[in-house]
């Protein structure tokens, strides 16, 4: 292990968490009741999830939130204070079952490409042959010659990435990969992920933007304060907070109830007195008004960003009390809004994804 770049085996403790009891033996990375602490500090309390082979989980998560301090411990950096990591069912030993990429990335900056490449080869015992594989692969065919000092910040990152493919890992964990990383590079990233895990593998990868993420992602995992506080799938998620209409009427509730009436119960009203509709197209709302005789004046439509939906539930999670055994599903975007007709009080943002 040099820097950033892990070649080191997850560490296991014996004690297991209540959330991930259902975990199979044959899960690609199962974590179970993880908890991290630095003196009274807590990076990670009661984190538990599984990662199928043949699938991407992202860890998203606002600075501080824990991805970094859950990728060390992955990698084997970091041992947890209580809790147990597992890959294939047992405690993964070599980087040729879990190895992957944190932040700093550790590159030596005078050294070449393919120097270094060969340099982590020799460590990984693999043919001097996968060096010029990974470098490829990585898009630096024509850089390997280069010293890494000149590389670009995204360059640096598919180096790193090449690092960690070296020795094929069946798992791969890649720290806040997209972080430099052009939307061309993204597009590489996305589907790099998507050929391993193509392949029978499964990867880990973690960022400050759930956009970002999405692409590649089957699974996700939202952290706050080092907590969960959604774990799931991108269409769930999606499901609990809908891109939406904004309605400028006269009479909202009246426009809530037929909408209601007509099978269209997702709408609320904002603190502004417009009606923010889920599911429904313009011209169902246009002809709902028209029978309840309500007066339109605009509908816009609200297309959410993904980054809404993290801010949305990571913001309420650092101020609401942590329920025991941690937090699992969609919190509620409307928690502690009254109802009002058929709609209901919104909060100051609507929130949903755009996936």
């Amino acid at each position: 292990m040099t820097g950033g770049i892990g070649v080191r085996a997850a560490a296991e403790t014996g004690t297991g968490g209540s959330a991930a009891g259902d975990l199979g033996a044959d899960a690609a990375l199962a974590v179970r009741g993880l908890a991290v602490r630095y003196g009274a500090s807590t990076a990670l309390e009661d984190v538990s999830f599984a990662v199928p082979a043949g699938t991407v989980t992202a860890v998203a998560g606002p600075p501080g939130s824990g991805k970094s301090t859950l990728a060390r411990v992955l990698l084997g950096l970091r041992a947890p204070t209580h809790g147990s990591v597992a890959a294939f069912g047992a405690a993964p030993r070599t980087p040729h079952t879990v190895n992957g990429v944190l932040v700093p990335r550790g590159l030596p900056a005078k050294r070449r490409v393919r120097d270094h490449l060969l340099a982590y080869a020799a460590a990984a015992d693999v043919p001097d042959g996968r060096a010029d594989e990974v470098a490829a692969l990585a898009g630096l065919g024509d850089e390997t010659r280069t010293r890494i000092e000149v590389l670009g910040l995204g360059e640096q990152t598919r180096l790193a990435i090449a690092t960690a493919l070296l020795p094929d890992p069946r798992v791969l964990v890649l720290d806040d990969p997209v972080d430099g990383l052009d939307p061309a590079e993204r597009n590489w990233l996305a589907e790099l992920l998507r050929a391993h895990a193509a392949r029978g593998g499964a990867a880990v990868i973690t960022g400050r933007s759930l956009a970002a993420l999405l692409p590649a992602a089957d699974a996700l995992l939202l952290l706050a304060g080092g907590a969960a506080v959604y774990q799931g799938t991108p269409a769930k998620l999606r499901r609990g907070y809908p891109d939406r209409l904004i309605v400028d009427a006269a009479t909202p509730v009246a426009l809530a109830t037929h909408l209601a009436a007509r099978g269209y119960t997702d709408a609320v009203i904002r603190p502004d007195g417009r009606l923010a509709v889920a599911e429904a197209t313009e011209a169902v709302i246009r002809e709902a008004a028209g029978a309840a005789q309500v007066r339109i004046a605009a509908v816009v439509p609200d297309p959410i960003h993904p980054d809404r939906v993290l801010a949305a539930l990571t913001d309420r999670a650092a101020t609401a009390p942590r329920p025991p055994g941690g937090i699992s599903g969609v919190l509620s975007p409307f928690a502690g809004h009254a109802a009002v007709g058929a709609g209901r009080v919104e909060p100051p943002a609507p929130y949903g994804v755009s996936r």
